[in-house]
This record gives structure tokens, C-alpha cells and sequence, in this order.
């Protein structure tokens, strides 16, 4: 089967190498020049436990199962990466409760490793840290994100796939047994394909409305989420992830390490109604404050802009976080179509357990 993925993102070098891996002729549709210039490139590079997800939904079937496959094919491509774990902190008794709450979940979704400690054992492993309870989670680790794309894209290329960059979707229509798409760029023209997989991130919304005959009121909302990072400026208090209780549309303002060993700090949860990936200095005042409640040592003038990522959310503020949306025929009646929405954390610890799925709409 002739199957185009379109972005080269994580989720879309994934899926195109698991169609490979099955036999597939793929060709991946990149709009930009390079791999991962969207949403993929602008995490925390975190290899997530599965800890927090509702039990039973995509995020947490496809995070607890992806994390493993994910450590597995590092270990086998030798993908840079390090299993640090982390503590959820608690700082007052209501967090603490709800720190035991997540600890529930985490057990519930299969999350091995993971054991609620004192304030004290807590303080013994991080002693920078300051908390009166915590959650450890042992399984998270840290990941080479562009070393883990590279990989995988050299393996769809070892399959005899292909990445077509600079070349954009203008727009697609079934007509049986083939899908016609029409491409941009320097090679514009029309081409036919048995099944397509659209995981184009923050694109996915407006690649779906030009989609001849696609449903309207099946293509959801998209809401931006930007996410602030701002890098320490210093030696790195923590060798291990430091993640507070969670928050409305985001996990809060934890540390996050790189392999490197450098320190930042994010992300925060910045509603916006277009893209923009400038951090904005000022935000570092609520960055000191909350950081603060579990690094008291925190030295002032310390944080310094970093970068931002932009969340490609189904849901805005005060709503219930949606789950993956993963649309194929069921969903919206057109044939080997798999439109994929909402694809945000954890979709870099998921990519190789969702692109199975997806692989599997296609037939």
C-alpha cells in the first residue's frame, strides 16, 4: 500500500516507520526544510511515567506502553537517554492529598516503580529540595528527542521510505479507489496515494477543513497552550526531575534536566490566540515565586528567557484536558484517512505506541 504521512514531527516519523516496518511504500510531506520544526522540537524532552492520565484513555494506554517500547528502541539504536526518575513534591498537606491521589492513578495505569516517600527521604536524595511529602517515580528519564527522531527516520529510509521536504498540502480528495493530494513548493503537483495519515501538530485542524467533502463539525477546536521555559544560570541544584503538583492545562513549573546537564525550568500554561514563540522576560517573576515553594535557594536574577513550546490542545482554560484524538473511518466516514488532533503531552513518550495504532486504521 502507497501510504503519505504528512509532518515530519515525531508522531509522523514514527507512524511512517511502523508502516514501513509492515511492508508500506511511505513517503512522509514535510512543509518546513528539516524534521521536527514544530511542536517536537520545543519540549521538555521528558520520558513520561504515565502517572497522571485519566486510566483507560489513549494518554494513559499509549504513555505507560510507549514509555517502554521508547527505552527498548533507545537501548537498541543507541539513542542517548537517562532513566533519572522523578519526585512530584508536595509542599502543604491539600498537595500532599493530592500527590496520594496521583499515586492511586499511577497504580491504576500500570505505572511500575512508583512509591509515595517523606519529606525527609525526599530531602536525603535532593537535598537542595524542600517538600513534606513526594511521589518517585522511577521509570521517568530523559531522552536525545532530536537523536530519537534521526533514528527513526533513518530506519523509514533503511525500509526505502522518504521524507519530501519544503513540499506543503494545499488539499486532498477521495476519489476510489486513491486519495488525490495536491502539493506546494519547488515539485507542485497532484499525486495519488492508497491511505493517508495527517499529523501535521499545530497544522492538523486547518489540513483537515481541506479535505474535499471532510466533515466540518467533525474537525474539533484548536487552542494554544504555550509553554514558557527559562534557563538557570548556574550549576544545576537537582540530578533528578522535580515536577510540583499539577495545574489547570499543564503539570506546573517543574525541572527539567538535559543530557548535557544543564537546568531549566517550565513550562507554564500561556493562553494565546496565535502563535508566537517569544518568552516574554516578565514571566519570570511567577516563575521565582513558584519555583520557590519547593527551592527555597532559588538565588534571585538567576533565570534567563530559554525558549517556548505551543501545545496543540482540544481543550482551553477550566475544561477537563481532552484526550489524543485519533480520527479514522469510524470516526468520519472517508476511507484509509487517519487524522490525528490534540497529539500533545505526553505524545513524545507515546509516538511509537500510537503510530501502531494508527498503522492498524489503515488496514
Amino acid at each position: 500500500m502507497q501510504i503519505l504521512v504528512i509532518g515530519a514531527g515525531v508522531i509522523g516519523l514514527a507512524v511512517a516507520r511502523e508502516a514501513a516496518l509492515r511492508g508500506h511504500d511511505v513517503t512522509v510531506a514535510e512543509a518546513t526544510g528539516g524534521i521536527a520544526n514544530g511542536v517536537s522540537s520545543r519540549n521538555s524532552e521528558v520520558i513520561h511515567g504515565g502517572l497522571y492520565y485519566p486510566t483507560g484513555t489513549g494518554r494513559a494506554v499509549h504513555c505507560v506502553r510507549g514509555r517502554r517500547m521508547l527505552y527498548d528502541f533507545c537501548a537498541s539504536h543507541s539513542v542517548a537517554h537517562k532513566k533519572c526518575g522523578k519526585l512530584v513534591v508536595a509542599t502543604n498537606p491539600a498537595e500532599l492529598a493530592k500527590v496520594e491521589t496521583i499515586a492511586i492513578q499511577a497504580q491504576k495505569n500500570g505505572v511500575e516503580n512508583t512509591e509515595i516517600i517523606g519529606g525527609n527521604t525526599a530531602r536525603a536524595m535532593e537535598p537542595e529540595l524542600w517538600c513534606i511529602g513526594a511521589l518517585w517515580s522511577a521509570e521517568t528519564g530523559i531522552i536525545d528527542s532530536h537523536g530519537y527522531m534521526l533514528a527513526l527516520w533513518g530506519e523509514l529510509e533503511d525500509r526505502g521510505g522518504m521524507i519530501a521536504f519544503a513540499t506543503p498540502v494545499e488539499s486532498m480528495a477521495y476519489k476510489a479507489p486513491h486519495w488525490h493530494v495536491a502539493f506546494g513548493g519547488r515539485d507542485a503537483g497532484v499525486m495519488t496515494f492508497d491511505a493517508v495519515v495527517n499529523a501535521a501538530g499545530l497544522g492538523a485542524q486547518p489540513l483537515a477543513r481541506r479535505i474535499e467533502g471532510y466533515p466540518a463539525d467533525k474537525v474539533p477546536r484548536l487552542v494554544l497552550g504555550k509553554g514558557n521555559y527559562f534557563g538557570f544560570a548556574g550549576r544545576p541544584a537537582f540530578s533528578r526531575l522535580i515536577y510540583p503538583t499539577p495545574i489547570d492545562g499543564g503539570l506546573g513549573v517543574h525541572v527539567t534536566l538535559d543530557l548535557a546537564g544543564r537546568m531549566r525550568f517550565g513550562p507554564d500554561v500561556e493562553w494565546i490566540a496565535e502563535e508566537n514563540y517569544a518568552v516574554d522576560p516578565r514571566r519570570a517573576d511567577s516563575f521565582y515565586d513558584r519555583i520557590r515553594t519547593y527551592w527555597p535557594g532559588l538565588p534571585p536574577n538567576s533565570l534567563v528567557p530559554d525558549y517556548c513550546g505551543i501545545r496543540p490542545k482540544l481543550t482551553g482554560p477550566g475544561e477537563p484536558a481532552a484526550d489524543f484524538l485519533i480520527a479514522g473511518e469510524a470516526a468520519h466516514g472517508m476511507p484509509r484517512l487517519v487524522n490525528l488532533f490534540g497529539i500533545e503531552s505526553p505524545g513524545l513518550t507515546s509516538s511509537l505506541s500510537l503510530a501502531q495504532e494508527v498503522v492498524g486504521y489503515l488496514g
